[in-house]
């Protein structure tokens, strides 16, 4: 964000200058556009909503722009990966010469989730229109039966 005063040596307050400010977003964007994304996981990971359905939870994850095929979900004991990879169209060589700016993320995203308490059989997932929906029932819990116990 920019701010809208600034203080000199003096600690005086300048007066608000709305081209000053323009001057530096513009230079602070063309400079490096995605500014401190890069800096978080903002990019790195995708966006996850996980709703209680009552007998399953609802996962759903926003993969806007991949294909089906590069989304691959990986069961590794109690750990559900997902992971989709999104190739650059710069990668083709006929194409290198007719790009002329390349802002759109490419690589590999990936999140794991704990699915201790899921019945991990039962698993289903479908992808429509970028948005990836798992439905993760809930795995019965076998309360032990009440009995009653003798006194020695």
């Amino acid at each position: 964000m920019f701010e809208l005063s600034r203080r000199n040596n003096n600690h005086q307050v300048n007066a608000y200058n709305p081209f000053r400010e323009m001057e530096e977003l513009e230079r602070h964007f063309f400079d490096d556009p995605f500014g401190s994304f890069f800096g978080t996981s903002d990019l790195a990971e995708f966006k996850t909503d996980v709703t209680d359905e009552g007998d399953h939870y609802l996962l759903e994850a926003d993969l806007p722009g991949f294909d089906k095929k590069d989304i691959h979900l990986n069961l590794n004991g109690d750990m559900l990966t997902i992971q989709a990879e999104r190739h650059s169209k710069a990668e083709e060589k006929d194409q290198k010469d007719k790009l002329v700016r390349v802002e759109r993320s490419y690589g590999s995203y990936s999140r794991q989730f704990n699915v201790s308490q899921i019945d991990t059989e039962h698993i289903k997932a479908a992808y429509d229109n970028g948005v990836l929906k798992l439905t993760l029932p809930k795995r019965n819990v076998e309360l032990p039966q009440s009995r009653t116990l003798e006194i020695e």
